[in-house]
């Protein structure tokens, strides 16, 4: 059995959400091949070789793949997929646009977001928002998977993995990259972060939402928050954190001003730890709480702030 594993990068940085793909890979079983496409990769290909776990790094270097559109994944790893029994993605923008194009050519069912593997052909994956798991079981004589990141912890270096170039050349697809618009921040990257701080609807304005940026930049955290806020507009909607938003599974998840709305759990109900704070005491954020603090918000987090100045942490 063989694995073909898409890397997540930026052209010049492997991202973490590869390492956590690998450790899912992992556990289906077999040889695991890592595929690193785009332009200028070099780096992330040396990254990729240095994963434990990995028989070899392919590497297709060409300009029709430097901003990975779904066209240009499909026509380098259709080809490709003679030789692997399973192909694997992260469910990041990337994956979710080019697996489903790469199942369909193959002729094969998609699963999608996977969050555990039960066997080299079955897997559970999240149904209704996240309020059920289900096991799916593929009969397909090649799988397509994409992996929910937030479920599984990345696998550790120590592996020195050859590297072998295959022809990206022929990846030049007739859509055309325009370009993209992104938000930049001094702050960590939502998804990946090891510590978050949210925001619900009753910070009660964009003003007021400064409270939470000021206690997440003072513990290193990056910022979310609920729908509700975003709707409100709190903040903008690269923050939701939720069913519609972003799924989180940091070290540390602080909820403020957050009711625990089913569809805010469902993003980030795998934190590490999360600590709650909340004036009404029978908030359902509460019942996932490991920590929970009943207060005016307003009083609290200023508070907070001051101890961790006054404690030097």
């Amino acid at each position: 059995m063989a694995i073909l594993l898409i890397a997540e990068h930026d052209n010049a940085h492997l991202k973490d959400g590869t390492a956590k793909v690998l450790t899912a890979a992992k556990a289906i079983g077999g040889d695991i091949d890592i595929l690193v496409a785009g332009e200028g990769v070099a780096a992330v290909a040396e990254a990729a070789s240095k994963l434990g776990g990995v028989r070899k790094v392919l590497v297709a270097d060409g300009a029709g793949l430097k901003n990975h559109i779904a066209e240009a994944l499909e026509a380098l790893i259709v080809p490709l997929a003679a030789s692997y029994d399973t192909i694997i993605f992260a469910a990041d923008t990337t994956g979710k646009n080019a697996a489903p194009r790469i199942a369909a050519k193959l002729d094969v069912m998609q699963i999608s977001e996977i969050v555990s593997v039960e066997a080299p052909d079955t897997f559970t994956r999240p149904i209704y928002a996240g309020n059920a798991l289900m096991t799916v079981k593929s009969t397909d004589a090649k799988r397509v998977v994409t992996v929910r990141l937030a479920s599984f912890q990345a696998s550790l270096e120590g592996g020195s993995a050859p590297v072998e170039v295959v022809d990206g050349s022929a990846a030049a697809p007739k859509t055309t990259f325009v370009g993209q618009e992104l938000s930049k921040s001094d702050r960590p990257e939502l998804v990946g972060a090891k510590r978050i701080v949210s925001g619900g609807r009753a910070m009660g304005s964009s003003e007021n939402f400064v409270i939470i940026e000021k206690l997440a930049d003072r513990i290193g955290a990056a910022v979310g928050a609920s729908r509700a806020a975003v709707d409100a507009g709190y903040a903008p909607n690269d923050y939701q954190v939720g069913q519609t938003g972003k799924i989180v599974a940091p070290e540390l998840y602080v909820a403020i001003g957050i009711s625990g709305a089913i569809q805010h759990l469902a993003g980030m109900k795998d934190s590490k730890v999360i600590v709650a704070i909340n004036k009404d005491e029978e908030a359902p954020i509460f019942q996932v709480a490991d920590y929970g603090l009943v207060g005016d918000l307003f009083k609290v987090v200023p508070e907070l702030i001051g101890a961790l100045d006054a404690a030097g942490v």
